[in-house]
């Protein structure tokens, strides 16, 4: 294990609850996390509950949305956010914290079969007036926020473009009242196949989740220039059981990270972000 992995994990053991390293029987343990991450860490909890016989109930939503229900009471015990923002104002707000970066993502585009793209003409194709923009929803889910914040350095391009893209981004994911995806079908892949958009922002891991439902679909690449990275923040929260620790340094380890990594996350290391 490098060591600044090895830092983080023992930051968690150190202000996890005292006795959790000893004999602790099994616990239900409440997962909370970013709707990105319902693939990775599902297989996550899963090899948790089959290494220690804890149960690991898991709960899937835009990250803004869930730090709301945990707000309003909901019993969430571990937290895992598609920004650092989330946890560090729940932190604001009393959480003991630490809130620990554990992965990074990256924004790439999805775009309709029949659209002539790529990298170096994504910006041009969505200023286009006959192409739509997808994103998801700002404030609820930071995948909309990531998506505006590119959007805020495309005027280093092409001034006023950020006005442009601002104003005719089409909010369609993320928000508590926007369209939910049949059961069974990957929300990004619904949405393009419903011809909702004909350029879609998102994380790159959903991009690839969603090309695998629809192998026509394109993933584009995001030049340096506008690209974007996502921090992933997780915090345990107080009052969980003692397991929960467990399963934060789980999803902290070698075992957790893989899996994250096979899914297309940034582990490791985790270098600085563009």
């Amino acid at each position: 294990m490098n060591s600044k992995r090895f830092v983080l994990l023992l930051l968690a053991l150190l202000v996890a609850p005292m006795g959790m390293a000893g004999q602790v029987k099994a616990e239900q343990i409440n997962l909370y996390a970013a709707g990105s991450l319902r693939a990775a860490l599902g297989d996550v909890a899963k090899a948790f509950e089959a290494a220690t016989g804890n149960r690991v109930s898991t709960e899937f939503s835009p990250s803004g949305l869930l730090r709301q229900r945990i707000e309003q009471g909901e019993t969430a015990h571990v937290f895992a956010s598609a920004n650092m923002a989330h946890p560090l104002n729940l932190v604001s707000q009393g959480q003991k914290g630490p809130v620990v970066l554990f992965a990074r993502n990256n924004l790439c585009a999805l775009a309709q079969p029949g659209l002539d793209v790529t990298t170096g003409t994504l910006l041009d194709v969505m200023l286009d007036p006959g192409v739509r923009v997808g994103t998801s929803t700002p404030k609820a889910d930071p995948s909309g926020d990531y998506a505006f914040e590119l959007f805020g350095k495309a005027d280093q391009l092409t001034p006023g473009s950020t006005q442009t893209l601002t104003t005719k981004a089409l909010q369609l994911t993320g928000g508590p009242d926007t369209a939910k995806a049949p059961e069974g079908r990957n929300l990004y892949a619904w949405v393009m196949d419903e011809q909702r958009a004909d350029v879609f922002l998102t994380y790159c891991t959903n991009a690839v989740l969603a090309q695998k439902e629809l192998p026509e679909l394109q993933i584009i690449s995001i030049g340096p220039q506008l690209s974007v990275g996502a921090d992933y923040g997780l915090i345990v929260l107080d009052e969980a059981p003692q397991e929960s620790w467990r399963l934060a340094m789980f999803i902290l380890s070698p075992e957790g990270q893989k899996i994250l990594g096979d899914y297309g996350f940034v582990v490791g290391d985790l270098p600085a972000k563009p």
